[in-house]
């Protein structure tokens, strides 16, 4: 009779190889390699209003911190722009999908989930919950209370795509609990994959004071050391949320950015690269956070034509979704996403 182990070894390896073949494969090699299979977010959330005077509402406009805070659920308050936000994810998928990209989507939160949430919830940006790099899916920590719970309708997804494959899948250490008044809400360690920019064996992890941390970030580079990667902090303004607010690569040697954006200027290793830059709000605006499908293809919004003008003199082509309503809860195509497999 086989041992646990004995099973495990087998659902892991396959028998003589034979079914290591048929897995899912998981690897993320940088920004901007082919996009083969992604998470693509749903569109849930309730952000409660004793977050309306926080300061760490401060990377939303005034107009936006009105629409959504403190109302509860936006399909039970806003029920016509929510059903525009999941018009928006569905017209994107289709992109994806015209552009051989499968999707996969998370389940919707249950009635307990809402109900346990006693600090609101959130099921609408796959970026952030968790990450890939190369073969190591994370999951994150999360800073805002009201997002602390959002991996748990990604679990599924992990169980169906990630468990098969031959990867490593971990978490990061649970934050520690913070003292009521306490605005940083705690040491952490706080880490969430819109702040992290693979590019090969090198990583990029923002910090602005709203997301990761440092703590996060010293976690990530132990952990991922024995893989052969290194992980740099880049320090970002106090503006912004994740660090793809505010750079993001778009093919091998072009990149878009607001330097006012990121308080140490542009990383050394990339001062190399074409550069396409925005101004401080627009990168609030969501300007960095479009997607490359591959570094001949990129998704932006058509508020964002003059970049997406730019973008095509160097020979990618853009596509152009309208996302302004998910783009006024604070992410956009990047933050709507988490690819499982980006690879040459």
């Amino acid at each position: 009779m086989a041992s646990p182990g004995d099973i495990v070894a087998k659902g892991a390896c396959g028998a003589a190889g034979a079914k290591r073949s048929a897995m899912p494969e998981v690897y993320v090699e940088s920004e901007f390699a082919p996009l083969r299979t992604v998470v693509l977010a749903q569109s849930e959330v309730s952000i409660p209003a004793s977050t309306m005077s926080s300061e760490d509402m401060r990377f939303l406009s005034a107009e936006s911190r009105k629409e959504i805070v403190g109302g509860g659920d936006m399909k039970d308050f806003a029920p016509e722009r929510q059903a525009r936000w999941a018009g928006e994810r569905e017209v994107f998928r289709a992109v994806l999908e015209r552009h051989g990209v499968q999707v996969h989507r998370p389940r919707l939160l249950t009635p307990e989930e809402k109900a346990a949430a006693g600090d609101g919830y959130a099921n609408f940006f796959a970026r952030d919950p968790f990450f890939t790099v190369g073969n190591q899916v994370v999951e994150a920590s999360m800073r805002f209370l009201h997002r602390r719970r959002e991996v748990l309708p990604l679990r599924e997804v992990m169980r169906d795509h990630v468990y098969p494959s031959d990867c490593t899948y971990v978490a990061v250490p649970m934050p520690e609990v913070a003292a009521p008044d306490d605005p940083t809400l705690g040491p952490g360690p706080f880490l969430e994959g819109g702040d992290v920019l693979v590019l090969g064996k090198k990583v990029f992890v923002g910090t602005s004071g709203l997301a990761s941390n440092p703590l996060g970030i010293q976690w990530l580079a132990k952990f991922l050391a024995p893989y052969g990667y290194t992980v740099e902090q880049v320090r970002l303004h106090e503006r912004i949320l994740h660090l793809d607010c505010a750079l993001g690569f778009i093919k091998e040697g072009l990149l878009v950015a607001s330097e006012e954006a990121l308080l140490e200027g542009i990383p050394e290793s990339l001062k190399e690269w074409e550069k396409i830059t925005v101004d401080l709000d627009q990168a609030t605006s969501l300007a960095t956070n479009g997607l490359p499908l591959g570094p001949d293809v990129y998704v932006t919004d058509p508020e964002f034509s003059f970049l997406g003008q730019e973008i095509e003199r160097f020979g990618v082509h853009v596509e152009y979704v309208d996302f302004s309503i998910t783009r006024s809860l604070g992410g956009s195509f990047r933050c709507s996403t988490q690819p499982l497999l980006r690879k040459f």
